[in-house]
């Protein structure tokens, strides 16, 4: 497995694995997501990202193949929070592929890329019915911070 930097030939691939996401992930925790996203704009988000110089795009491969990808980016702050903070926007990894490193692989990259551009904190968010995603992240290191609370009318 190998995890490299996405270029812009590469968004097809990342727009499909951010399909899988919305699917398994939204799916089955947030009906008020709009699982067509990826298909819908994900082409444009993904071009942009790769080519902004305040985001990251990674992708993991095996045997060729793309198994994986890590979208992040750095927010500056603001005077309520002067911190400057990296975000892990999205991350999905092939089922078949998971408990094998990748994901890991693509935190570790992603953690480095956000140590060499001054970040001082790092962030995610999970769904709060998403334990394996909490889980995965805690082990890597991130504690609880916030909580959001939702309510439909």
């Amino acid at each position: 497995m190998a995890v490299r930097e996405a270029e812009v030939r590469d968004v097809a691939g990342i727009v499909e694995l951010s399909g899988a996401l919305f699917r398994e992930d939204a799916g089955s925790r947030d009906a008020s997501m709009n699982l067509g996203w990826p298909e819908e704009e994900g082409r444009e988000y993904f071009s942009a990202l790769v080519s902004d110089r305040n985001c990251v795009c990674l992708v993991a491969e095996s045997g060729g193949e793309m198994v994986g990808y890590l979208a992040g980016r750095m927010e500056k702050g603001d005077s309520l929070r002067p911190v400057k903070m990296a975000e892990l926007e999205s991350m999905y990894v092939r089922e078949v592929f998971r408990s094998g490193g990748v994901g890991a692989g693509l935190a570790a990259e992603f953690l480095r890329w956000a140590a060499g551009e001054g970040a001082e904190r790092v962030s995610v968010t999970a769904y709060a019915a998403n334990g394996r995603a909490i889980s995965f992240y805690g082990n890597l290191g991130f504690c609880p911070m916030r909580l959001s609370l939702e309510m439909e009318l």
